[in-house]
Protein backbone atom coordinates (compact mmCIF):
# COMPACT_ATOMS: atom_id res chain seq x y z
CA UNK A 1 0.00 0.00 0.00
CA UNK A 2 1.41 3.50 -0.55
CA UNK A 3 1.80 5.77 2.00
CA UNK A 4 -0.87 8.68 2.59
CA UNK A 5 0.18 11.62 0.96
CA UNK A 6 2.11 14.29 3.64
CA UNK A 7 -0.31 17.51 3.60
CA UNK A 8 1.48 20.34 1.42
CA UNK A 9 4.00 22.65 3.95
CA UNK A 10 3.36 25.81 4.00
CA UNK A 11 6.20 27.97 2.14
CA UNK A 12 7.22 31.25 3.75
CA UNK A 13 6.31 33.03 0.35
CA UNK A 14 2.90 31.63 0.88
CA UNK A 15 2.78 32.80 4.33
CA UNK A 16 4.11 36.25 3.34
CA UNK A 17 1.81 36.63 0.32
CA UNK A 18 -1.23 35.68 2.72
CA UNK A 19 -0.20 38.25 5.29
CA UNK A 20 -0.05 41.26 2.66
CA UNK A 21 -3.19 40.07 1.66
CA UNK A 22 -5.28 39.64 4.41
CA UNK A 23 -3.50 43.05 6.14
CA UNK A 24 -4.86 44.57 3.60
CA UNK A 25 -8.27 43.24 3.42
CA UNK A 26 -8.26 44.64 7.26
CA UNK A 27 -7.31 48.17 6.07
CA UNK A 28 -9.95 47.88 3.74
CA UNK A 29 -12.32 46.84 6.12
CA UNK A 30 -12.02 49.51 8.60
CA UNK A 31 -11.41 52.07 5.38
CA UNK A 32 -14.97 51.31 4.33
CA UNK A 33 -16.07 51.59 7.66
CA UNK A 34 -14.95 54.70 8.17
CA UNK A 35 -15.96 56.16 4.87
CA UNK A 36 -19.25 55.63 5.36
CA UNK A 37 -19.15 52.98 3.01
CA UNK A 38 -20.13 50.27 4.92
CA UNK A 39 -23.35 49.24 2.52
CA UNK A 40 -21.12 49.32 -0.86
CA UNK A 41 -20.53 46.09 -2.54
CA UNK A 42 -16.55 47.03 -1.53
CA UNK A 43 -17.94 45.14 1.49
CA UNK A 44 -20.05 42.59 0.68
CA UNK A 45 -18.00 41.71 -2.63
CA UNK A 46 -14.43 43.17 -2.18
CA UNK A 47 -13.53 42.48 1.53
CA UNK A 48 -14.77 38.22 0.70
CA UNK A 49 -12.31 38.47 -2.03
CA UNK A 50 -9.40 39.48 -0.27
CA UNK A 51 -10.06 37.33 2.72
CA UNK A 52 -10.56 34.37 0.52
CA UNK A 53 -7.60 35.13 -1.42
CA UNK A 54 -5.23 34.95 1.90
CA UNK A 55 -7.18 31.40 3.07
CA UNK A 56 -6.36 30.27 -0.02
CA UNK A 57 -2.55 30.85 -1.06
CA UNK A 58 -1.80 28.84 2.51
CA UNK A 59 -1.57 25.27 2.05
CA UNK A 60 -4.22 22.91 3.22
CA UNK A 61 -6.65 20.68 2.01
CA UNK A 62 -9.40 21.70 3.42
CA UNK A 63 -9.43 25.46 1.91
CA UNK A 64 -12.92 25.86 1.75
CA UNK A 65 -13.77 24.48 5.10
CA UNK A 66 -11.79 27.12 6.59
CA UNK A 67 -12.95 30.15 4.33
CA UNK A 68 -16.58 28.88 5.36
CA UNK A 69 -16.02 29.07 9.09
CA UNK A 70 -13.50 31.87 8.51
CA UNK A 71 -16.44 33.60 6.65
CA UNK A 72 -18.60 32.48 9.19
CA UNK A 73 -16.69 34.45 11.83
CA UNK A 74 -16.56 37.63 9.91
CA UNK A 75 -20.12 38.05 9.27
CA UNK A 76 -21.23 37.46 13.15
CA UNK A 77 -18.20 40.07 13.85
CA UNK A 78 -19.31 42.78 11.41
CA UNK A 79 -22.88 42.32 12.10
CA UNK A 80 -21.58 43.83 15.83
CA UNK A 81 -19.16 46.08 14.55
CA UNK A 82 -21.56 47.58 12.51
CA UNK A 83 -24.33 47.35 14.58
CA UNK A 84 -26.56 45.54 11.89
CA UNK A 85 -29.36 43.55 12.45
CA UNK A 86 -30.02 40.04 11.41
CA UNK A 87 -31.96 41.07 8.58
CA UNK A 88 -28.45 42.50 6.62
CA UNK A 89 -26.27 39.41 7.68
CA UNK A 90 -28.64 37.15 6.50
CA UNK A 91 -29.44 38.78 3.18
CA UNK A 92 -25.46 39.61 2.49
CA UNK A 93 -24.69 36.04 3.82
CA UNK A 94 -25.79 34.04 0.63
CA UNK A 95 -23.46 36.99 -2.22
CA UNK A 96 -20.65 36.66 0.86
CA UNK A 97 -20.14 32.86 0.61
CA UNK A 98 -20.38 32.99 -3.29
CA UNK A 99 -17.50 35.50 -3.80
CA UNK A 100 -15.33 33.52 -0.88
CA UNK A 101 -16.02 29.74 -2.52
CA UNK A 102 -15.45 30.93 -5.89
CA UNK A 103 -12.28 32.56 -5.23
CA UNK A 104 -11.18 29.95 -3.01
CA UNK A 105 -12.07 27.56 -5.53
CA UNK A 106 -10.61 29.64 -8.88
CA UNK A 107 -7.21 29.97 -7.20
CA UNK A 108 -6.19 26.48 -6.01
CA UNK A 109 -6.98 25.52 -9.22
CA UNK A 110 -4.26 27.83 -9.94
CA UNK A 111 -2.06 26.33 -7.67
CA UNK A 112 -2.82 23.07 -8.68
CA UNK A 113 -1.24 23.74 -11.90
CA UNK A 114 1.40 24.91 -10.49
CA UNK A 115 0.80 28.43 -10.74
CA UNK A 116 0.12 29.82 -7.37
CA UNK A 117 1.30 33.57 -8.39
CA UNK A 118 -1.10 33.83 -11.11
CA UNK A 119 -3.73 33.84 -8.94
CA UNK A 120 -2.77 37.39 -7.57
CA UNK A 121 -2.97 38.48 -11.43
CA UNK A 122 -6.73 37.96 -11.45
CA UNK A 123 -7.18 39.55 -7.98
CA UNK A 124 -7.66 43.05 -9.61
CA UNK A 125 -10.00 41.36 -12.21
CA UNK A 126 -12.32 40.08 -8.97
CA UNK A 127 -11.80 43.11 -7.15
CA UNK A 128 -13.61 44.88 -10.01
CA UNK A 129 -16.81 43.69 -8.76
CA UNK A 130 -16.15 45.30 -5.14
CA UNK A 131 -15.86 48.56 -6.19
CA UNK A 132 -20.20 49.27 -7.35
CA UNK A 133 -21.09 51.94 -4.45
CA UNK A 134 -18.14 53.02 -2.95
CA UNK A 135 -18.68 56.48 -4.39
CA UNK A 136 -22.02 57.99 -5.64
CA UNK A 137 -20.79 57.76 -9.27
CA UNK A 138 -20.16 54.43 -8.75
CA UNK A 139 -23.53 53.09 -8.46
CA UNK A 140 -25.95 51.28 -10.97
CA UNK A 141 -29.79 52.08 -10.71
CA UNK A 142 -30.08 53.01 -7.11
CA UNK A 143 -33.47 54.35 -7.97
CA UNK A 144 -36.08 51.97 -7.97
CA UNK A 145 -40.05 51.68 -7.17
CA UNK A 146 -42.64 49.44 -6.46
CA UNK A 147 -46.26 48.43 -7.21
CA UNK A 148 -48.72 46.18 -5.17
CA UNK A 149 -52.28 46.44 -6.52
CA UNK A 150 -55.37 44.68 -4.85
CA UNK A 151 -59.10 43.88 -5.46
CA UNK A 152 -61.10 44.67 -2.40
CA UNK A 153 -64.88 43.30 -1.77
CA UNK A 154 -65.65 47.13 -0.86
CA UNK A 155 -67.49 50.01 -2.43
CA UNK A 156 -65.08 53.09 -3.27
CA UNK A 157 -66.55 54.81 -0.80
CA UNK A 158 -65.70 52.70 2.35
CA UNK A 159 -62.67 51.40 1.31
CA UNK A 160 -61.95 55.26 0.78
CA UNK A 161 -63.27 55.71 4.60
CA UNK A 162 -60.86 53.14 5.72
CA UNK A 163 -57.97 54.78 4.05
CA UNK A 164 -58.86 57.76 5.79
CA UNK A 165 -58.82 55.99 8.98
CA UNK A 166 -54.91 55.80 8.73
CA UNK A 167 -53.06 52.94 9.39
CA UNK A 168 -52.47 51.32 12.68
CA UNK A 169 -50.38 48.09 13.43
CA UNK A 170 -51.34 44.34 12.76
CA UNK A 171 -50.00 41.08 12.71
CA UNK A 172 -47.63 40.42 9.94
CA UNK A 173 -49.24 37.99 7.26
CA UNK A 174 -45.80 38.00 5.10
CA UNK A 175 -44.25 34.92 5.19
CA UNK A 176 -40.79 36.75 4.03
CA UNK A 177 -40.81 39.56 6.33
CA UNK A 178 -41.23 37.41 9.41
CA UNK A 179 -38.80 34.92 8.83
CA UNK A 180 -35.82 37.59 8.14
CA UNK A 181 -37.37 39.63 11.18
CA UNK A 182 -37.65 42.67 8.94
CA UNK A 183 -38.31 45.99 11.30
CA UNK A 184 -41.66 47.04 10.42
CA UNK A 185 -43.62 49.96 12.79
CA UNK A 186 -44.64 48.90 16.42
CA UNK A 187 -46.95 51.95 16.74
CA UNK A 188 -48.65 53.90 14.19
CA UNK A 189 -50.56 57.39 14.28
CA UNK A 190 -51.99 59.99 12.29
CA UNK A 191 -55.32 59.49 9.62
CA UNK A 192 -56.89 62.04 6.96
CA UNK A 193 -56.59 62.63 3.57
CA UNK A 194 -56.36 66.15 3.07
CA UNK A 195 -53.40 68.13 2.32
CA UNK A 196 -50.90 68.24 5.18
CA UNK A 197 -52.73 65.39 7.18
CA UNK A 198 -49.34 63.36 8.00
CA UNK A 199 -48.99 59.45 8.98
CA UNK A 200 -46.12 58.72 12.02
CA UNK A 201 -44.61 55.29 11.88
CA UNK A 202 -42.52 54.38 14.51
CA UNK A 203 -40.36 51.74 15.19
CA UNK A 204 -39.28 49.58 18.52
CA UNK A 205 -42.52 51.05 20.06
CA UNK A 206 -42.30 54.65 20.34
CA UNK A 207 -41.55 57.87 18.01
CA UNK A 208 -38.73 58.59 19.87
CA UNK A 209 -37.74 54.63 20.43
CA UNK A 210 -34.20 53.55 19.27
CA UNK A 211 -35.62 51.81 16.29
CA UNK A 212 -36.81 56.15 14.66
CA UNK A 213 -39.73 56.83 12.87
CA UNK A 214 -40.87 57.78 9.50
CA UNK A 215 -43.42 60.71 8.84
CA UNK A 216 -45.46 61.06 5.54
CA UNK A 217 -46.91 64.48 4.95
CA UNK A 218 -50.19 64.05 2.12
CA UNK A 219 -48.71 66.56 -0.65
CA UNK A 220 -51.81 65.93 -3.18
CA UNK A 221 -54.76 64.87 -2.67
CA UNK A 222 -57.24 64.13 -5.52
CA UNK A 223 -60.49 62.03 -5.96
CA UNK A 224 -59.28 58.35 -5.60
CA UNK A 225 -55.93 59.33 -5.63
CA UNK A 226 -53.56 60.73 -2.79
CA UNK A 227 -49.87 61.31 -2.75
CA UNK A 228 -47.43 61.61 0.04
CA UNK A 229 -43.97 63.04 0.54
CA UNK A 230 -41.34 61.77 3.34
CA UNK A 231 -40.50 64.69 5.44
CA UNK A 232 -38.89 62.58 8.28
CA UNK A 233 -36.41 59.77 8.51
CA UNK A 234 -34.59 58.43 11.13
CA UNK A 235 -36.04 54.85 11.28
CA UNK A 236 -33.89 52.08 11.58
CA UNK A 237 -34.03 50.98 7.90
CA UNK A 238 -32.91 54.84 6.80
CA UNK A 239 -29.69 52.75 6.02
CA UNK A 240 -31.29 50.11 3.47
CA UNK A 241 -33.87 52.46 1.57
CA UNK A 242 -34.04 55.93 1.33
CA UNK A 243 -38.03 56.91 0.39
CA UNK A 244 -38.71 59.64 -1.78
CA UNK A 245 -42.20 59.49 -2.88
CA UNK A 246 -45.66 57.27 -2.42
CA UNK A 247 -48.97 57.04 -4.06
CA UNK A 248 -52.21 55.20 -2.87
CA UNK A 249 -54.77 55.33 -5.77
CA UNK A 250 -58.58 53.41 -5.93
CA UNK A 251 -61.12 53.07 -8.54
CA UNK A 252 -64.09 50.73 -8.64
CA UNK A 253 -64.12 47.77 -10.56
CA UNK A 254 -67.36 46.42 -10.21
CA UNK A 255 -70.75 46.40 -7.87
CA UNK A 256 -69.19 46.77 -4.64
CA UNK A 257 -65.84 45.82 -5.74
CA UNK A 258 -62.75 48.29 -5.40
CA UNK A 259 -59.18 48.34 -7.08
CA UNK A 260 -56.81 49.78 -4.67
CA UNK A 261 -53.26 50.54 -5.47
CA UNK A 262 -50.04 51.71 -3.76
CA UNK A 263 -46.89 52.70 -5.48
CA UNK A 264 -43.57 54.05 -4.15
CA UNK A 265 -40.35 55.20 -4.81
CA UNK A 266 -37.33 54.97 -3.09
CA UNK A 267 -33.61 54.78 -2.58
CA UNK A 268 -31.78 51.22 -2.71
CA UNK A 269 -29.42 51.52 0.09
CA UNK A 270 -27.07 48.44 -0.77
CA UNK A 271 -24.61 47.49 -3.36
CA UNK A 272 -23.94 45.69 -5.53
CA UNK A 273 -27.31 46.41 -7.74
CA UNK A 274 -27.11 43.07 -9.11
CA UNK A 275 -27.52 41.34 -5.75
CA UNK A 276 -29.51 43.69 -3.72
CA UNK A 277 -31.34 45.73 -6.49
CA UNK A 278 -34.07 42.43 -6.43
CA UNK A 279 -33.88 41.53 -3.00
CA UNK A 280 -34.63 45.15 -1.85
CA UNK A 281 -37.42 44.94 -4.44
CA UNK A 282 -38.63 41.80 -3.29
CA UNK A 283 -38.97 42.75 0.54
CA UNK A 284 -40.03 46.59 -1.06
CA UNK A 285 -43.40 44.17 -2.50
CA UNK A 286 -44.00 42.50 0.98
CA UNK A 287 -43.59 46.10 2.73
CA UNK A 288 -46.29 47.99 0.22
CA UNK A 289 -48.50 44.64 0.94
CA UNK A 290 -48.39 45.03 4.50
CA UNK A 291 -49.17 48.64 4.67
CA UNK A 292 -52.71 47.67 2.65
CA UNK A 293 -52.84 45.09 5.83
CA UNK A 294 -52.81 48.07 7.92
CA UNK A 295 -55.09 49.99 6.39
CA UNK A 296 -57.65 47.05 6.71
CA UNK A 297 -57.73 46.48 3.33
CA UNK A 298 -56.75 43.06 3.04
Amino acid sequence: MSEPEEPPRPRIANWIVSALIGLFGVVVFTLAVRSGRSDSALLFVGLPVLLAAALAMTPARTAHGRAFLFTTVCLLLASVALQEGAVCVILAAPLVYGVVHATTGLIHWWREVNRPYYAVAVLPLLLAGGVEGTTDGLRLDPEQSVQVVRQIALPADQLAARIAAGPRPVPVRSIPLRLLGVPLPRQVTGDGLAVGDRWVFAYHGSSHGPGGHLVAEVDRAESGRIGFRFVEDTSITHRWVTWQHAELSWRPVGTGQTEVRVTAAYQRGLDPSWYFGPVQDALMHEGAGHLLDMLALA
